[in-house]
Order: structure tokens, then C-alpha cells, then sequence
């Protein structure tokens, strides 16, 4: 080829970088559009990245994210620009050496320079760019995945999905993070689709103009090598994606197989006293040893597949790194073409088998992002189906009084718990629900909390603050024991001196000394202990309805007595509905709803 006027270049890169940027922005937009229509793992994506591309803030729409992808595909551009002039570079270098040309080499030398320091900057800022792209999404994908999992209280309700799925923890921490790195790797990474798909046409000019005809059984073939490049790489793509397929199943139970392994250790973690007690090691054992044993399975079938397919993969790319040389040698060696061709075309062929590689190297790790659509779109689609379960509605009624109308609570399978209730508490007024296990006693407290999908009727209580629910064993966040105590209020909330009081009202002043202490309390604190800290946060609450589910069975009769003679000492007017067995609990309500069975029941005055 004839030298290149470096003189002019910069200016004709400039405007080669501006006209693929706007081709190339067509081109992509028109290729994401027809994705998105066309095929389910598009569908799957723009349901997830597409409220980070056009989010709204109020009523004011941000454009940052879609000016971090222009700008991200104007460094692409930009890099590949860098990688056509370095060919041309090369092609110098080398022909001056074959020349024995001194100056012209110190000239390429010299320009080589200029390109690499600029290619070092562009790689500098594009890796900046592209990780805060990558940290503003999983920020976006983050905040988006919680609310609607702990919104409408869907992280409960989807229990009773009938397609509930497994681990969402897992899917929030971990997946979104995958999609994150992957989602930006794919695309705009260094060996990405959009770098893939520049760098097609780019060097294919490249190789055409190097391109020169080749006899084939006794056909010319002109510009030969433009197509040996095409056929070359179409060919063994097919034969690749054919080898890769089973790796999406795969990677999609690796994922799976692996989290229901590390929530098997943490319920061994969460209960590790009820495990020491019973001895239950061995039991445990072959459990965890079981679930590895899946994943152990799994990942040897992933291992094979991949052999099978990487072992494809890098002997056709080791084939491709010969081949041009080999097409080029007899011009070379007729003097129709110089040193610098050759290695000019070798690169060329380079750039274009490695973009038209794009999708079969990428296909593992196309499988694996597969697998993480499929688990993110479906714990989306869990929630929607979660958030459409019926659910009793309960009416606000402010102040200390609970009406019910017509309840009648069922099982998920339709049987009848409790059938056609109706009560109604006035303030300072207590009810006591008694029957045997199974009768549906915190059904009953459930539906009243509007947590049970399985029932019907009219109830009215104060909402929000207004009622408390606690249950057998209240739940203590992760935090200080002052954080404990507030919940779900902040707590900051909580003064020293309110805390102070609160524990020793309930038996538990040992703790006023440690009440900014950060620990797993729920693991430091007996089950009595924890039950005391309920009744505290009740005190420190304050509300208007108490809703207690066997919330004194941890604890003796005698500081059972004292708990809720505190409670009636401090909250007169509270309206209190317990749960129990105890006939000592008697003395502290006024009314009594026995639940006998079969949907019947019977009430009385204490």
C-alpha cells in the first residue's frame, strides 16, 4: 500500500470518527430496537436496563444515563479508529525495515509514539466511564429490585405464590451485580458487541484493499481473502453455538444449585444451638453433602461442555493467526505485495475474525448472562403474581376499637379455619383466642393483619402505628439493641433514659449498659430475653391495638403476670388481643373467642 500522509490523517480521523459515531448510533439503535422485538432474552433485557436508560427524577427527566452510553460509544469509535491507524503504522514500520529505509523507521517509530500514548489514554478514560456506567446501574437495578420486593409486602405474600421462586436474596445481592458487569462487558466492554461491530466494516476495507485474487480449482476468486474471512468464521460460529447451547441450562442450575447450597449452611448457622442440642451433625452433613454433590455434578457438566467448546474455539483461533500469512505468502514472494502488507493484512484479518468471533467466544459467557435474565425477570415476574394475590382489605379506624365483620379464614387447599366471625372491641376492651393446635388461631391474627390471601370480610382497626402485632418470637433487627427497641421506628427515636426505663420495667436492666452495643441479638438474647424486648418496644411504641401471639410462652407465669400487668398499668385504654394456652392469661382480658374446629367457634365474657 501506498504510504500514509500522517500530514492529513488526524484531520480525516476526526471526521471518520464523527461519521461512524453517527452511523454507528443508527445502526445500534435500529439492531436494539428489532432485538428487543424479535427475541425473549432482548424482552428480558429492556425490561430490566430500559427504567435506567429513561428514569424520570419527579417530573424531571435525566438524561445521564443515555449521555454515559453516547459517550461510551464515542470512545469505542474512538478506539477503533486508534487500531486502524496502528495498522497502518505497522504496515511502515515493516516495510521500511524490509527497505533497510533508517528514517523512514524512526519516522514510524516516532508516529507510533503519538498512537500509543493515545491509545493508553482512551483505554484510561474508557475503563473510568465505563465502571461508573456499570456502578450507576447496579445502583439503579438495586434500589428498583427492593422496592418492589419489600413493596405491598411482597417479600411475604409471595410465600403463597403458587410459582414463588427460590433465593431472592440471592437474585438482589448477587445477580443484579452479574447482570451489572456483564450487561456493560457485552456491550461496550473492550471485546464487546458494539467494538465487534465497528470493527467489521472498518477492517474489512482494510483487508479488501489487501485483498487479491486467489485461484481455486481452477476459478479465480478476486479480493479473495475478504471472503476466506467471512466463510471462515460464519463456519465455525455454527458449529460453536451447536457445541455451547446445553451451557445456558447449565450455568442457569449452577446458579440455582449454588444458592440453595449457602442457604442450607446458613439455616445451620441460624440454628446452630437447636442442632447442637439434638446432636444433629450427622443429619446436617449429609444434607450440605447432598447439595454440594449437586453442584459438584453440575459443574463437571459444565467443565466437559466447555472443553468441548473452548478446545473448539482456540484451535480455529490459532488456525487464524497462520492463515492470512499463509494466503498472502505467494504475492509476497512474487513482489506483488511488501512485509508491511503482510503483517498489515495478518492484523486486519485479526480484528475482523476476532469481531465476527464476537458471539462464539462469548458464548459461555453469553450463557451464563442468559441464566441471570432468566432468574432476575423471573423474581420480577414472582412479585407481580405475589402482588395480585387477594388480600383482605382492612378499613382505618382511628382510635383504640377493632371491628369485625363476617371473617371467615381458610386454608390455601379451601378448608374452613374460622367461619363467619364477627366481634367488635371498644377501648380498654381484651379478647383472649383459645383452641387447640390447628384450629387457625394465628391464622386469625394474620387475617386481622391483612397477611393471610385466604379470607374474607370486614375489619376495621387503626392502621400503621396505630397497631402492633407481635409474634411468638419477635423479630429483632440487625443493629444496636437501641435499634431493637425502636423498630420500626428510627432509633435515634429512643433516648438513654426511655431505654433505660423500658428494660428494667421488663426485667432485662443487666442490658442498659449495652443498649448501643452492635450485635446479632437475635443470637446473644434468650427466646424469654427476646420476648421482653417485644413487650419494651410496646411500651416505647405506645399504640392503640396489641395484637400478642403466644408472645409470653418463652417466659414463667410469674414474670408472664408482670409483663402484662405492665401493660394495662401503662396503656389503660389499650385494646389487647392475645393468643395462648395458658388459662392464667384469663385474668388479663375480658372476652374469650374458643376456636373449636371446622370453621366453628364460640365466644364468651371472662
Amino acid at each position: 500500500m501506498d504510504d500514509v500522509d500522517w500530514s492529513t490523517e488526524w484531520l480525516t480521523s476526526l471526521l471518520w470518527i464523527l461519521g461512524v459515531f453517527v452511523a454507528a448510533l443508527i445502526v445500534l439503535g435500529i439492531v436494539a430496537v428489532l432485538i428487543a422485538r424479535l427475541t425473549t432474552w432482548g424482552r428480558q433485557f429492556w425490561r430490566l436496563a430500559g427504567p435506567f436508560v429513561r428514569p424520570t427524577r419527579g417530573e424531571r427527566r435525566t438524561w445521564r444515563p443515555t449521555l454515559f452510553i453516547l459517550l461510551l460509544l464515542l470512545l469505542v469509535v474512538l478506539s477503533v479508529r486508534l487500531n486502524l491507524l496502528l495498522s497502518y503504522n505497522t504496515n511502515e514500520l515493516y516495510t521500511a525495515l524490509q527497505n533497510l529505509d533508517a528514517a523512514a523507521f524512526w519516522r514510524a517509530i516516532g508516529i507510533f509514539a503519538v498512537i500509543a500514548a493515545l491509545y493508553v489514554a482512551q483505554a484510561l478514560v474508557t475503563y473510568y466511564v465505563g465502571q461508573s456506567f456499570l456502578i450507576r446501574l447496579w445502583e439503579n437495578l438495586n434500589d428498583r429490585f427492593l422496592g418492589d420486593w419489600l413493596g405491598d409486602r411482597v417479600y411475604h405474600r409471595s410465600r403463597f405464590s403458587p410459582t414463588s421462586v427460590d433465593n431472592p436474596d440471592q437474585r438482589i445481592q448477587e445477580d443484579i451485580r452479574t447482570f451489572a458487569e456483564d450487561s456493560y462487558t457485552l456491550s461496550f466492554g473492550p471485546n464487546g458487541a458494539v467494538s465487534a461491530l465497528i470493527t467489521i466494516p472498518s477492517f474489512t476495507v482494510v483487508l479488501w484493499q489487501l485483498s487479491g485474487p486467489l485461484s481455486l480449482f481452477g476459478l479465480e476468486i478476486p479480493r479473495a481473502m475478504t471472503f476466506i474471512a467471512f466463510l471462515y468464521v460464519i463456519v465455525a460460529s455454527v458449529f460453536a453455538f451447536r457445541i455451547g447451547r446445553p451451557l445456558v441450562r447449565l450455568n442457569f442450575l449452577n446458579e440455582g444449585l449454588g444458592a440453595f447450597y449457602r442457604y442450607a449452611l446458613v439455616r445451620v448457622r441460624d440454628n446452630a444451638e437447636n442442632i447442637a442440642f439434638s446432636r444433629g451433625e450427622p443429619v446436617e452433613r449429609r444434607t450440605l453433602d447432598g447439595r454440594f454433590s449437586d453442584i459438584i455434578a453440575n459443574y463437571w457438566r459444565i467443565v466437559i461442555r466447555t472443553l468441548k467448546f473452548q478446545g473448539f474455539n482456540l484451535g480455529i483461533t490459532q488456525i487464524s493467526v497462520v492463515f492470512p500469512i499463509i494466503i498472502q505468502a505467494p504475492r509476497f514472494f512474487s513482489r506483488a505485495i511488501s512485509l508491511g502488507d503482510v503483517q498489515q493484512t495478518a492484523q486486519a484479518f485479526g480484528q475482523v475474525h476476532d469481531a465476527l468471533s464476537f458471539f462464539r467466544n462469548a458464548y459461555d459467557q453469553f450463557a451464563a448472562y442468559r441464566a441471570v435474565l432468566d432468574r432476575l425477570t423471573g423474581l420480577l415476574d414472582a412479585d407481580e403474581q405475589a402482588r395480585e394475590l387477594p388480600v383482605l382489605e382492612v378499613g382505618d379506624r382511628p382510635g383504640a376499637a377493632v371491628v369485625v365483620r363476617d371473617l371467615t379464614v381458610r386454608k390455601p387447599d379451601g378448608e374452613v379455619l374460622v367461619d363467619d366471625v364477627s366481634l367488635e372491641l371498644a377501648r380498654a376492651e381484651s379478647l383472649l383466642v383459645t383452641g387447640r393446635s390447628g384450629t387457625g388461631k394465628t391464622t386469625l391474627l394474620r387475617s386481622l393483619a391483612d397477611l393471610w390471601p385466604y379470607a374474607d370480610g370486614t375489619v376495621e382497626r387503626p392502621v400503621s402505628s396505630g397497631s402492633v402485632f407481635l409474634a411468638q418470637q419477635p423479630y429483632l433487627p440487625l443493629g444496636t439493641l437501641r435499634t431493637a427497641l425502636a423498630y420500626p421506628g428510627p432509633a435515634e427515636s429512643v433516648s438513654d433514659d426511655e431505654a433505660a426505663r423500658v428494660l428494667r420495667a421488663t426485667s432485662m436492666g443487666h442490658l442498659v449498659d449495652r443498649v448501643d452495643d452492635d450485635e446479632l441479638w437475635y443470637r446473644t438474647l434468650s427466646p424469654g430475653e427476646q420476648q421482653r424486648v417485644g413487650f419494651a418496644r410496646l411500651l416505647i411504641a405506645r399504640p392503640d391495638v396489641v395484637f400478642l401471639d403466644e408472645a409470653t410462652a418463652a417466659l414463667d407465669e410469674g414474670l408472664e403476670h408482670e409483663l402484662y400487668t405492665l401493660l394495662r398499668q401503662e396503656l389503660p385504654d389499650l385494646v389487647l388481643i392475645s393468643v395462648g394456652h395458658r388459662s392464667s392469661l384469663e385474668a388479663f382480658h375480658s372476652r374469650r373467642l374458643d376456636l373449636e374446629g371446622d370453621g366453628r367457634w364460640t365466644a364468651a365474657a371472662l
